[in-house]
């Protein structure tokens, strides 16, 4: 089986490494503890994003064949996931 790497692989790569930092580096609160406390949902919404990213990798391995496809299809969803993220924001 040979390993191709993907966007998809970065994207849960870097949700992993954020979800990681997230949980163990606990920012500091300057006006409340409110933020200490959230640390562990946040991270676990960053793994949620990860098992979501991996899985939608392995989707668009199934469907695309051609690893020059799979490049362009897995970075237009990145880019068209971040331009809805910034229209709704």
């Amino acid at each position: 089986m040979k390993i191709r790497i993907t966007p998809l692989n970065f994207a849960t790569a870097f949700f992993l490494v954020l979800a990681l930092i997230t949980w163990l580096f606990k920012p500091a609160s300057i006006i409340d503890k409110q933020p200490q406390q959230l640390t562990g949902a946040i991270a676990l919404v960053f793994l949620v994003y990860a098992v979501g990213s991996a899985f939608l990798d392995m989707i668009f391995r199934n469907f695309f064949k051609d690893l020059k496809a799979l490049w362009l299809i897995e970075g237009s969803f990145i880019a068209l996931t971040v331009v809805i993220y910034l229209l709704v924001k």
